[in-house]
């Protein structure tokens, strides 16, 4: 198993949308990229704490590689709004990929570079080493699952 840690505006769409793709055995939302230790969905929603609100996800390489993940990550979200998505404006939703190796600072780099020109506007998402990644509290978790919703805005 591998871990690939994603932000792409609001967690609770992004772990909707990444739990469906086969390959993906787990997803947890949650905090990165930020200054303070431990932080609480009230700290990161200040907007100062540097936190993304953000997906770590625990999948198969043999079922689905990093590249196709990075393909579904470009594909869910706007990459060329600054801290913000739809009606979400802050830090906390900007669009960032948090490497864990050399290998996917690379392929997100190179994938990164071949969406471009698929958009009129530069592409703002950060391309950054993975942080400490908090979980995010309980009630946080399959948020939209919990609801009986199948999406939100995303």
């Amino acid at each position: 198993m591998e871990k690939a840690t994603f932000a792409a505006g609001c967690f609770w769409g992004v772990e909707q949308y990444f739990r469906q793709i086969p390959g993906v055995q787990d997803a947890a939302v949650g905090y990165t990229g930020g200054s303070k230790p431990n932080p609480t969905y009230q700290d990161v929603c200040t907007d100062r704490t540097g936190h993304a609100e953000a997906l770590e996800i625990t999948f198969d390489p043999a079922k689905v590689s990093y590249e196709q993940l990075l393909d579904h990550f470009w594909k869910m979200h706007d990459p060329t709004t600054l801290n913000r998505q739809g009606p979400d404006v802050g830090t906390q939703y900007r669009s960032a990929i948090f490497y864990h190796s050399p290998e996917q600072k690379a392929a997100a780099e190179a994938s990164k570079q071949s969406i471009a020109a698929q958009f009129k506007r530069p592409v703002v998402t950060e391309i950054v080493p993975a942080a400490t990644f908090y979980r995010a509290e309980e009630y946080h978790q399959r948020y939209l699952e919990k609801r009986g919703l199948g999406a939100c805005h995303y």
